[in-house]
């Protein structure tokens, strides 16, 4: 079995699903924020979503860690490593509830776990799917100094590929 790391930054926590997470995910999966994963889910789409995310870990030895300001406790959003028959290969992928937004939080984050899978599970590359109009995570994908990849094989066939390398 996997231990699921506990990853920290200068202001974040990066830690394991917790029940109490449930929330404040669910709130954001059922809302129009979601748009760009798919969205708005119903509840027992979401929590699959949720439940699959932690158990990815188990799986696969990756998966998602809940984005925690270690200065106020407060959890901001998800970033994650999935893997599985949905994704043709590793993805990192990111969001943040809307009150988070605007800190460097999404992209803090991030950087922490694709540095850990780089250099701890030892992932030659990643990639990040990002909806076309969604121009902040594009944005972010550049940022982490991914590059598009138009070959990359891709679950929705209208996402974007961005390509993390070591």
């Amino acid at each position: 079995m996997t231990t699921i790391p506990t990853l920290t930054t200068p202001r974040l926590t990066l830690r394991s699903m917790r029940a109490v997470d449930w929330t404040g995910y669910h709130r954001l999966m059922a809302s129009d924020r979601s748009i760009f994963m798919g969205g708005p889910f119903s509840t027992a789409v979401a929590w699959g979503m949720f439940c699959a995310d932690h158990a990815q870990w188990s799986l696969f030895g990756c998966g998602a860690l809940m984005i925690e300001n270690t200065a106020s406790g407060a959890c901001v959003g998800q970033v994650g490593i999935n893997s599985g028959p949905l994704f043709p290969e590793f993805e990192l992928g990111w969001f943040l509830y809307p009150e988070a937004e605007g800190h460097g939080f999404a992209y803090e984050a991030a950087a922490a776990l694709l540095a850990w899978s780089l250099d701890v599970k030892n992932i030659k590359t990643l990639v990040s799917y990002v909806d076309p109009d969604n121009v902040r995570s594009s944005k972010l994908a550049e940022r982490l100094g991914a590059t598009l990849d138009e070959n990359a094989q891709r679950p929705d066939p209208a996402d974007l590929v961005y390509r993390h390398y070591g």
